[in-house]
């Protein structure tokens, strides 16, 4: 018995120096000490052992597993610490170069001119109101004074879900909304995504954005208008900045204008970006036509208001000077990290 453990020992000895992984010293602890092992045979043969020679027998079958053991546990700390060291090698990190740096994301140039608009006209006592983008074509044509087969639908050549809903033209069908609920006076600028069937080019789109706004109280005059527009295009685009109003005509205001600010490049003197005018159109306006407040359910004998529309990305293209639309719509990193 005695030899027949040195054999045993001197094979598991042998078997765990050959180990060089963890997984295979594993395989020799199973191989002699699990259930099936070789030392587990020799104690489930106890039992054939003389009664007086069993505990003898049973120390030296114990002495034998504590070695195997003892043995394991030294090789598998050997391993442990050899593949620690060639991580350490593998994965070293050089603390002395500069740690990489969180980039943080910034507002996009749509938004920020947004945001400066609706600061000017939150500072003037307008409230923001939003509306849907799938419209009524009752909202977004004939309670604006456009009724059916009207000119102004072929210019606007619209999306059309159905007969009647469309994707909205413009953000009045907002104005409508807000007119109907009766609530007055009204104060209002309504900023939202619009869809038209434009061609893409440098200054066209066929989803762009515009702001509107809506003023409706007893006694409202051309001249708040004017102040109003004026007011705003200097907190825009610097307090030397004039405006101009030229006669127009939109279908839902009467009297109607498009409104140039002078060049803020040249200051008005002519230049390229103004080519050479000396003034820049910005938006259109007017006076709130008398039939589109009536069939908004407010009396125009009473009450009458004006309202004026910007593009939000003219806004931006000016503002910033860019030269191309497509610029904020194509995500090219080296140019929105400029803003």
């Amino acid at each position: 018995m005695k030899d027949k453990l040195q054999a045993i020992l001197d094979e598991a000895t042998q078997n765990i120096q050959d180990s060089d992984a963890l997984d295979k010293l594993n395989d020799v602890r199973v191989s002699f000490l699990g259930k099936k092992g070789k030392l587990t045979s020799v104690l489930k043969g106890m039992k054939d052992v003389a009664a007086e020679d069993r505990p003898k027998v049973g120390q030296m079958v114990n002495e034998t597993r504590e070695k195997i053991e003892q043995y394991l546990e030294e090789t598998k700390v050997r391993l442990e610490r050899a593949i620690r060291e060639h991580q350490m090698k593998e994965e070293v990190i050089d603390v002395t170069l500069p740690a990489k740096r969180a980039r943080v994301g910034h507002r996009h140039p749509n938004t920020i001119a947004l945001e400066e608009v609706e600061r000017i006209f939150i500072g003037m006592g307008y409230e923001v109101v939003e509306g849907p983008e799938v419209e009524y074509d009752l909202y977004n044509f004939e309670k604006l004074n456009i009724p059916a087969n009207h000119p102004a639908k072929d210019e606007q050549d619209t999306f059309y879900i159905n007969k009647d809903i469309v994707l909205r033209t413009q953000t009045s069908p907002v104005q409508a909304r807000v007119m109907e609920e009766g609530k007055l006076p009204i104060r209002m600028i309504a900023p939202g995504r619009v869809f038209r069937s434009d061609e893409v080019d440098a200054t066209h789109s066929p989803s762009f954005h515009q702001i509107e706004g809506l003023v409706i109280d007893r006694n409202i005059t051309f001249a708040d208008l004017k102040g109003t527009l004026e007011e705003f295009a200097k907190e825009l685009f610097g307090e030397e900045t004039r405006t101009k109003f030229r006669p127009h005509h939109f279908p839902f205001t009467e009297p109607s204008a498009e409104v140039d600010v002078t060049c803020f490049k040249c200051g008005g003197s002519g230049c390229r970006f103004c080519k050479g005018t000396g003034w820049i159109e910005i938006l259109g306006c007017g006076m709130v036509h008398p039939h589109v407040l009536e069939m908004c359910g407010i009396d125009p004998e009473e009450y009458t208001g004006f309202a004026f529309g910007v593009g939000l990305e003219r806004i931006a293209l000016l503002k910033y000077e860019i030269d191309d639309m497509r610029l904020l719509y194509e995500n090219d990193d080296r140019f929105l990290k400029q803003f």
